[in-house]
């Protein structure tokens, strides 16, 4: 009897239990909830080809409004892929994909849990990003206040947020998914050009002739690529090449770290370099070593290390150290102060574009060469000492930005026009590219100064102002052609620059001009700015590239044209009466080419 009393009470009392838990558990919802953490976006989409078919293992890359990397991911079997827990912020979004046209997307706004789907449709001809839905906007029935309003309830959160479709998990056991995979991470451009070339002086660019770069990736966590070039200098009968390797490791955040290059050239100059009838060949060798070190989402350091080594009849070599700090200020914007010592600090500027999405940096650093020149018969090396300081705020479509600099340089390189036997051969390098010569101007210090405002228009074009004044060589008139180095003195010159850039949005064609305004009577060395995106430009420049349609193949081809220095601005004119040179940093130069991507 008591245990069928015990046994008809048990759900009576099994419900009081639960009932009482249910309240304790309300009650110490209401009593321990703390304040809502900080809210997220996210941006998903899907991407597909011309056909509608969905497209798998695109390359996904992500960017943040200081054209950093954030993330980066591949789309899955049903061409989807997703960016979650992402910062309120204005971001761009980058698509590659072997045998179609890379497609970007820039100004993409996340607010906080805002969902920004993407439709990315590749083609071998023209491919497209379209924002199919967005932040919610005060014209909606549905505010964001009572968005959260609904979602903070119990019975109806499960329905009021749609999750994206899980990607299946790909299945690791067969080669021909993970090969298929890393091929369609593997991107390259070859490049074949013709024309003059800038000065073997002051670290100018050389596009020999034909130049290559591939790219892939290894394990999904690391960046390989390997570029060469090779061509012919002026008067020589022998190939000039240059061969350079570069490994990134990635972290699961996007992040480098570290990057190791290393880099070799063989240059062969005119005869009358070397002693006798043969000339001997200039050989660099060098090895750098770069990593990033974040210490909290707002500050973070970039360092690194530079060992060159140059032969030419004699032997010198450098170790170039850098850092550079850079600040996350907020609304005030981001603030960054580098130092370097040796070398200018190129590898940091070409990682900095490389991580931008840029394939074609690894040739821009393989062609500069290490700025030598010759003095009492020996090889030079330039070395320069540098401390500088930016400021960069991004103000909706605007960015503004401003720096300063301190510069001393020993042994400085430039290019030397004139009569013949001014100078004896023993104290003057042959350039590469031009039947002038390279002449060591001695040492110079300096302070400079820039501002500048960059305009966005729209999605296509941009135009910024820049200005600043600067450290400038001087002529002073002499009348001993061997004593050069004593005409020139230096002195502060102001300096301003305009630059236009776009693309046309019917045929594709990237243009991008600027001139630089200076004094005519002084020389600006250049200054390689690493805290911010301006540059000070000399003379009229322009730069054409236009998409070639080439359908049906794996790659695309791309014209090229670069018109340098037009006006012949920023020579300096030196010597006396009876003798005449001129030096300069910035020759005049046209060149032509044509670029095949894949």
């Amino acid at each position: 009897m008591r245990q069928r009393k015990f046994a008809a009470r048990t759900p009576v009392y099994a419900g009081l239990v639960l009932g009482l838990l249910s309240l304790s558990t309300t009650f110490a919802t209401v009593s321990f909830a703390g304040p809502p953490g900080p809210l997220a976006g996210e941006i998903l989409g899907q991407v597909k080809n011309a056909t509608g078919v969905a497209q798998m293992g695109a390359s996904v890359i992500l960017y943040n409004r200081f054209d950093e990397l954030v993330s980066h991911g591949f789309s899955n079997e049903q061409g989807r892929f997703v960016f979650q827990g992402l910062v309120p912020d204005v971001y761009k979004i980058r698509v590659l994909l072997d045998s179609f046209v890379p497609a970007e997307r820039r100004n993409i706004a996340v607010l906080p849990s805002t969902e920004n789907r993407l439709e990315i449709n590749l083609t071998s001809v023209l491919s497209t990003v379209q924002l199919t839905s967005g932040p919610s906007s005060q014209g909606y029935l549905l505010s964001d206040d009572w968005k959260w309003v609904l979602r903070s309830s119990q019975a109806t959160r499960p329905i009021l947020r749609l999750l994206p479709e899980p990607s299946a998990p790909v299945s690791r056991t067969g080669s021909s998914t993970t090969m298929a995979r890393a091929l369609s991470n593997t991107t390259g451009v070859v490049k074949l050009s013709g024309g003059d070339t800038q000065s073997l002086a002051a670290g100018s660019g050389q596009e020999l002739g034909t130049g290559f770069s591939i790219a892939t990736s290894l394990a999904d966590a690391s960046r390989l690529q390997l570029s060469g070039t090779v061509g012919y200098s002026t008067d020589a009968s022998l190939p000039t090449a240059g061969v350079r390797t570069s490994y990134t490791r990635s972290t699961a955040h996007g992040a480098s770290h570290p990057e190791f290059i290393l880099t070799a050239r063989q240059v062969y100059l005119a005869p009358a370099a070397g002693s006798g009838e043969s000339a001997p060949a200039l050989r660099t060798m060098s090895a750098a070593f770069v990593d990033r070190f974040d210490f909290s989402n707002v500050l973070s350091v970039d360092y690194g290390l530079e060992l060159q080594a140059v032969s030419f009849l004699h032997r010198v070599s450098s170790a170039s150290p850098f850092v550079r700090v850079s600040y996350e200020a907020g609304s005030w914007g981001k603030i960054r102060a580098a130092a370097s010592s040796g070398a200018r600090p190129a590898e940091l500027a070409v990682r900095d574009r490389v991580l931008s999405g840029g394939l074609d940096q690894d040739l821009v650093a393989l062609s500069v060469l290490p700025s030598v020149a010759r003095a009492n018969r020996r090889l030079t090396m330039e070395r320069s000492q540098n401390v500088e300081i930016g400021w960069e705020r991004v103000a909706g479509s605007r960015t503004y930005s401003a720096g300063a600099y301190e510069e001393v340089v020993s042994n400085a390189a430039f290019m030397l026009s004139g009569s013949p036997g001014m100078i004896p051969w023993s104290d003057l390098l042959p350039d590469l590219s031009s039947r002038s010569t390279i002449f060591d101007v001695g040492s110079y210090q300096r302070l400079g100064y820039i501002a500048a405002v960059k305009q966005a228009l729209g999605e296509h074009a941009e135009v910024s102002l820049s200005g600043g004044r600067s450290g400038a060589l001087l002529p002073e008139q002499t009348a001993d052609s061997q004593d050069l180095r004593a005409g020139i003195r230096q002195g502060q010159r102001g300096w301003v620059a305009v630059r236009v850039a776009g693309t046309v949005p019917g045929t594709k064609t990237r243009l991008a001009a600027n001139y630089g305004w200076t004094n005519p009577h002084a020389l600006i060395p250049a200054h390689l700015f690493v805290t911010q995106s301006a540059t000070q430009d000399i003379g009229l420049n322009i730069f054409i590239r236009q998409p070639l349609p080439f359908g049906g193949m794996p790659w695309h081809l791309e014209a090229i044209a670069e018109m340098r220095n037009l006006l012949a601005q920023g020579y300096l004119p030196l010597g006396g009466p009876d003798t005449h040179a001129i030096l300069t940093n910035a020759p005049r130069a046209m060149r032509g080419g044509l670029n095949i991507i894949f």
